[in-house]
């Protein structure tokens, strides 16, 4: 269990299926890309370092230690990496600097831009060549950013477009935490349409399955809450860490007491329905699932987000609202929030939007049981909006292998 801001020593030990172990065995395997788990390890940066190895990697360049509180403050408070520009440390140290704590994790490949430039979709590319998604979202009273924590996912989920990319490893604590700190910059700097503002909510539901990889993302989580300079100053109430139902994850999650808000993908409200659409089902099924779930609520006395991503006549009808209504108040407390989500479908998939009547009848059903619920405002429909369609049209530009 991570138990410190910066811990990495765990995730060097955790399986590299990332999800428990024996992620290979049993009724539910991880799918697994051509290339999983081939490609090394990216560069350490700050954001994947302990203080006492910051300290020591300040001590091997013949820094004082009062020059890591100093890189710091360059990060994480005024969002800066270019460290020749850091006029307050020694000119002579800056390259050094740069390349010891700010390697180049992430790059800028291309950027979608919808939704009146309130909505920006980038593709990154990581050292290996592979390639990740985040997605920013500018409301009226909020901005929101969308991260990957794993390249590619091994869920295998039919509907969902980094599904069919299998996993091809997990990404480490500063490449997550690099999304973020972009994005603070962008919104700092008015690169989103309406001018300078703050990034305020992150959710942990862009590629892959952020259970899967626990360590590196409670590691991001810690520093992205952190104040200023151990992180960003993100409010914890403000981040949601999503999940299909890694049940022993939710349990670790629980365990943390940290007020992260819970997501669960459930997508279906009956055991045969979900070992379709959510294969990790036939592993932890949707009892123990929402079990694990409804423990978070009792422990944290935060409302868990049930996502349900609709899908015309497989999961959209009258009797799945009706039953999913039965199996959330079985629980007798207001602790669930449904999140009906109008697919964004992948293109040539079978899998396609519900007809906006029955989106409707299904919040009506749900609104009568006592539950409540609220339509997702999906982003992106005129762009590969979908979780995963960039980088699978790059893949398939690209005619390799890597995600």
């Amino acid at each position: 269990m991570v138990t410190s801001v910066h811990a990495v020593d765990d995730a060097a030990a955790a399986p590299e299926t990332g999800i428990t172990p024996g992620g290979t065995t049993g009724a539910f395997r991880d799918v697994l890309s051509k290339d999983h788990a081939r490609r090394g390890k990216p560069p350490l940066h700050l954001a994947d370092m302990s203080d006492q190895l910051r300290l020591e990697k300040a001590e091997q360049l013949g820094l004082p230690k009062f020059r890591i509180r100093q890189l710091k403050n360059h990060y994480y408070a005024r969002l800066d990496v270019a460290a020749e520009d850091f006029t307050d440390f020694p000119a002579a140290k800056r390259a050094d600097a740069a390349q010891t704590f700010f390697p180049e994790l992430i790059h800028e490949v291309t950027r979608q831009v919808a939704d009146n430039g309130t909505t920006i979709k980038t593709l990154w590319r990581l050292f290996d060549g592979s390639h990740i998604e985040s997605v920013l979202m500018r409301y009226p009273t909020r901005t929101t950013l969308c991260i990957s924590s794993q390249v590619g996912c091994g869920m295998g989920c039919p509907f969902c477009a980094t599904g069919k990319l299998g996993l091809t490893r997990n990404m480490s604590a500063g490449e997550i935490v690099e999304q973020v700190r972009v994005a603070a910059r962008m919104m700092r700097d008015g690169e989103v349409a309406g001018g300078p503002g703050r990034l305020s909510n992150i959710v942990f539901m862009g590629m892959g399955e952020p259970m899967g990889n626990y360590n590196s993302v409670l590691s991001a989580v810690r520093q992205i809450s952190a104040e200023p300079p151990e992180g960003f100053g993100i409010s914890a109430r403000n981040i949601t860490v999503s999940t299909v139902g890694v049940v022993p994850g939710i349990k670790r999650l629980t365990a943390e007491g940290i007020p992260v808000r819970l997501a669960v993908s459930l997508h279906a409200p009956s055991d045969e329905l979900r070992d379709e659409l959510v294969p990790m089902n036939k592993r932890f099924n949707t009892e123990q699932v929402l079990d694990a779930a409804h423990d978070y609520w009792l422990a944290s006395k935060r409302r868990v987000s049930i996502e349900y991503a609709l899908m015309r006549g497989i999961n959209d009808q009258a009797e799945h609202a009706r039953l999913l209504a039965k199996r959330l108040n079985h629980y007798g407390d207001n602790w669930a929030h449904v999140n009906p989500i109008p697919l964004n479908p992948i293109e040539g998939s079978r899998w396609t939007a519900s007809k906006p009547e029955d989106e409707q009848r299904f919040l009506d059903i749900l609104h009568a049981a006592g539950i409540t619920a609220t339509l997702r405002d999906t982003r992106g429909q005129d762009i590969d909006g979908a979780c995963g369609q960039l980088a699978a049209k790059t893949r398939q530009a690209n005619g390799t292998a890597d995600v």
